[in-house]
């Protein structure tokens, strides 16, 4: 095959029982118009080098599990085409602000322990009500399904800036679900949440540089859902430093 009809992928290669840093390794495989880097990488795995690892599962931008770091940019490889590097080469590295435990596959514990913190279902005071279904308005609905949307693929904590120095803050994507129940017109549970989105190390943590909504491949835009939730929260604390309780 020619090198015309081929495109250079470099990949950060690292196997603990082998390598004490990360480093690396450069494979040739086909450029096809309908390529991504995930083939690219599956073609690599299957052909060339049957040691490389990575996480991948529905090929569709759905389940969130092939987020790399794709020529410096946060990217699902199931959704970046070969192509769009042509003629040049592809560097393929690890999600940024993660521990890597072997070649591209990173350690997402931090963010799994994080995830619930937020509780990120209906809370309601009763268990159902009393004509056996919640009844929603389309506009009610649309309040909140942006946020919805949102894979947890952990783009937008690779692409944040503020993850990367404080490993302690909760983060875009888990701040945004937070938002999504608070912004359900079912759901009751903004004060069991309170203490948490509205910690140090929560929305305020935030310094809206907004790189986790330019990373995030389903748009759900976690950097607007912090600010709306810091607007929330400021709007509530203002009015019970002013507002005797029954008022508020």
């Amino acid at each position: 095959m020619a090198d015309h009809d081929t495109i250079a992928v470099e990949v950060t290669r690292y196997r603990p029982e082998q390598e004490s840093v990360p480093a690396p390794q450069c494979y040739r495989v086909p450029l096809r118009k309908e390529w991504t880097i995930l083939d690219g990488l599956n073609h690599i795995k299957d052909q060339l080098d049957g040691t490389l690892s990575y996480r991948w599962s529905c090929r569709m931008g759905i389940c969130g599990s092939c987020g790399m770091t794709v020529n410096g940019e946060p990217k699902l490889a199931c959704s970046t085409f070969l192509t769009d590097y042509a003629p040049g080469s592809i560097r393929v590295e690890p999600m940024r602000n993660f521990p890597v435990i072997r070649d591209l596959v990173v350690d997402i514990s931090d963010f799994m322990a994080k995830l619930p913190k937020v509780k990120p279902w209906l809370i309601r005071a009763e268990d159902e009500p009393e004509d056996g279904e919640y009844l929603q308005t389309p506009e009610e609905k649309d309040a909140y399904q942006r946020y919805s949307m949102c894979i947890n693929c952990m783009l937008c904590y690779s692409a944040c800036p503020v993850y990367a120095l404080e490993p302690t803050f909760l983060g875009p994507a888990v701040i945004a679900l937070g938002q999504r129940y608070n912004l359900d017109s079912r759901d009751q549970g903004a004060e069991d949440r309170r203490d948490v989105l509205a910690s140090a190390e929560g929305a305020w943590a935030c310094t809206l540089v907004g790189e986790c909504s330019v990373a995030c491949p389903k748009g759900v835009d976690p950097a607007g859902a912090i600010q709306r939730y810091k607007l929330t929260a400021a709007t509530r604390s203002l009015k019970e430093f002013l507002l005797p309780r029954g008022a508020r």
